[in-house]
């Protein structure tokens, strides 16, 4: 149900909306199609993320940061993660914990889950997926930074740290749809903890149909990555094995107007926590399905559809009291997204965009104990979300304004093992987001944007992985229960400058300010043995800015260069030990810095650094810990040994860490220290 307040802000966007549809609906005009026969600097100032069509970066009101195939090649894969491949851009703090785990960071000053991740365009899982994924798989990266367009719902993960908003920023991780040449690569590489990797792909065109597909493997003994005396303790080398496989397919009915594609991905992760009984088998699936048509130069229409499966088990001891097995442990969750999309190009380079979105999923968590195996949570939720933006451009001015209605359902068979005396809750939300661009001088533009979110606990909040009699008990490790569990609202505003002072500089200065209330937070309740507890912490806030710099000083010299500053703080007034303390995962500073040089002899050296300040694990003072300063050195070398007009051949070298820094970081992780990886890849076209 809608209140006295969200229907005034309905109708009055309604009423702006309705002023700007009457105001821009003339003339039309095509909307860009094909991209395909752009050049490099044509296509590096395209977009598709911010109205699900191919825009000019000028149109978009958003701060947009754009990592291209070629980027990923420049820096090591530090833990395996697709996140890593964000670790150096300004606004956000990239915290995978190890190679087996997800990232624990932080977006726009706000905690992991305040930036929505999409595969093609449609919601992914931003902790899972983001361990499943190959970058292989990947052209490109779009990022856009500050409150999000409506155009893009939560996704309804009900694991890890829960649902996930677009409340601080959106990341499109983009596969290739047209394959332009035939080639095919191969690595083969090892390094530290007997680490070995193999890796293949290849592209190619029949016609109008085209494909990739690609597999990966690697196996490694890996090393302890806990702190000293924690819950980690392990005693023998945590090993592991990744077999990663996927492929996609598009055929064009029409070039450059109609197209189908099929994308499709399956990750078997296997391995130990460095104790006998300490196993994992993780399985991931996911599928995206899409059908795109450029109707006549005014209408595009396009429908997406997913599925995503994920599927994790794991072993627990009886540890410290003794290694033998206790009991094992699985979650299996299921999720499919569906997105109906349809563009209206008018008045140049004005856009109209309006669709509906869809969701269903479910989660069940399961325990086996002595052979009798028990269900702990069990639930299932669906998600529907009209939404409608325009986007008018005059001249120098770009404005954008939308709304979208949410509405979420969620069915409890089980939490906590027990059937709950609420059985389902419905909850309906309406959401809106503005923005204006100005291109005040030919290399300098000013920005601005605010935006809302509505976010609903998800059922691993509401119901853990323990039982609430486990709380503070010797070997029970996992997360808590909590009932009482309320949604939290959020909104997020932003201003920013792009500058170009030079052809071959770019500037970016952007301020910005979140706000959550009643913010569900993680919050770590112990540490031995090792228990999270989700709460909602009153009024969360931050505020912060962000400068970075990146300059093509010559054909073989490249830098970039970022700072991103951040205050945060959380209100409680009710609770004295939560009250005036900063937002979990969120460092006060992150500065990155890095250059890309090209000797004589073909070598690429690209030396990174990534810096980072005072972070917490808890908005509680009697239990947090706080962890940095710290700052880590990571660099790639590269030597073409072969090139002929048929195929390449080049040495990698991976360094990371290389002044050996073993910080530490939440739930007693640390990071391992110096490692290195030796690959050699061959390229055939």
């Amino acid at each position: 149900m809608l209140n006295s307040d969200d229907l005034k802000s309905e109708i009055a966007l309604c009423l702006v909306l309705s002023f700007c549809l009457a105001w821009c609906a003339n003339a039309a005009m095509a909307v860009e199609r094909s991209i395909y026969d752009l050049s490099l600097q044509e296509l590096s100032e395209i977009v598709v993320t911010e109205t699900k069509v191919a825009q000019s970066k000028e149109t978009v009101t958003q701060k947009v940061q754009l990592l291209y195939s070629s980027d990923f090649e420049l820096q090591t894969l530090y833990n395996r993660n697709i996140s890593d491949l964000l670790k150096y851009t300004s606004g956000q703090f990239v915290n995978v914990l190890s190679r087996n785990d997800a990232n624990w960071g932080s977006f726009g000053g706000l905690g992991p889950k305040y930036n929505g991740y999409l595969l093609d365009g449609l919601a992914i899982d931003s902790f899972s997926d983001a361990m499943s994924l190959d970058t292989w798989a990947f052209d490109r990266i779009e990022l856009h930074e500050g409150p999000a367009s409506v155009m893009y719902s939560n996704y309804l993960s009900q694991d890890f740290a829960g649902n996930e908003a677009p409340l601080a920023g959106i990341t499109n991780f983009i596969s290739k749809d047209y394959i332009d040449a035939t080639s095919t690569r191969i690595r083969l590489g090892g390094g530290s903890y007997n680490t070995l990797n193999g890796s293949f792909y290849h592209q190619d065109r029949k016609g109008e149909f085209n494909y990739f597909f690609g597999a990966s493997y690697e196996q490694s003994d890996y090393t302890d990555y806990g702190t000293e005396d924690s819950w980690l303790n392990m005693i023998d080398d945590p090993g592991y094995k990744k077999t990663k496989l996927y492929f996609k397919t598009t055929y064009f009915i029409e070039p450059d107007k109609e197209s189908i594609s099929l994308f499709a991905g399956h990750t078997q992760h296997t391995g130990d926590a460095g104790r006998p009984n300490r196993g994992f088998d993780h399985i991931y699936d996911t599928i995206n399905a899409a059908y795109k048509n450029q109707l006549n130069d005014d209408w595009n229409i396009q429908f997406k559809a997913g599925y995503r499966n994920y599927n994790r088990s794991w072993e627990d001891d009886n540890y410290p009291d003794g290694l033998e097995l206790k009991n094992k442990n699985g979650v299996k969750q299921n999720i499919f997204p569906v997105d109906l999309a349809v563009n209206y190009g008018h008045m140049g380079k004005s856009l109209l965009t309006t669709g509906i979105d869809y969701q269903s999923a479910t989660y069940k968590t399961t325990s086996e104990e002595n052979g009798l195996k028990t269900t702990l949570n069990d639930m299932d939720a669906y998600n529907i979300g009209p939404y409608i933006q325009e986007k008018c451009v005059f001249e120098k001015w770009v404005f954008r304004v939308g709304g979208r209605y949410n509405d979420t359902h969620h069915s409890y068979a089980l939490l906590n093992g027990i059937r709950p005396v609420q059985t389902s809750n419905s909850w309906g939300k309406f959401l809106w987001s503005a923005g204006v661009r100005y291109q005040a001088l030919p290399l300098a533009a000013l920005y601005s944007n605010i935006g809302t979110s509505f976010l609903v606990p998800s059922a691993k909040q509401l119901g853990g992985t323990l039982n609430a009699t486990d709380a503070g008990v010797a070997g029970k490790n996992g997360q808590l229960p909590n009932f009482d569990l309320k949604p939290e609202n959020g909104i997020g505003y932003d201003l920013g400058i792009d500058m170009r002072p030079l052809d071959t500089l770019k500037l970016d200065v952007r301020g910005f300010f979140n706000q959550v209330d009643d913010a569900i937070v993680e919050n770590i309740v112990s540490h031995d043995p090792s228990q999270t507890k989700s709460v909602n912490a009153g009024k969360a806030s931050s505020y912060g800015f962000e400068i970075s710099a990146i300059q093509d000083v010559t054909e073989n010299l490249k830098w970039f260069a970022n700072l991103t500053y951040i205050a945060s703080r959380v209100e409680n007034s009710s609770n004295h030990d939560q009250d005036g303390t900063e937002i979990p995962f969120v460092p006060d500073t992150v500065v990155n810095a890095g250059i890309n040089m090209e000797f004589p002899l073909t070598i690429t050296v690209s030396p990174y650094v990534h810096m980072v300040g005072t972070y917490y694990d808890s908005t509680s003072k009697g239990s947090r810990m706080k962890f940095g300063p710290y700052e880590i050195v990571n660099m790639r070398v590269q030597k073409n040994l072969f090139k002929t007009s048929d195929y390449t051949m080049n040495l990698s070298i991976d360094l990371n860490n290389i002044t050996n820094k073993r910080y530490e970081m939440p739930w007693q992780f640390r990071d391992p220290g110096f490692n290195a990886f030796v690959g050699i890849e061959v390229n055939m076209f």
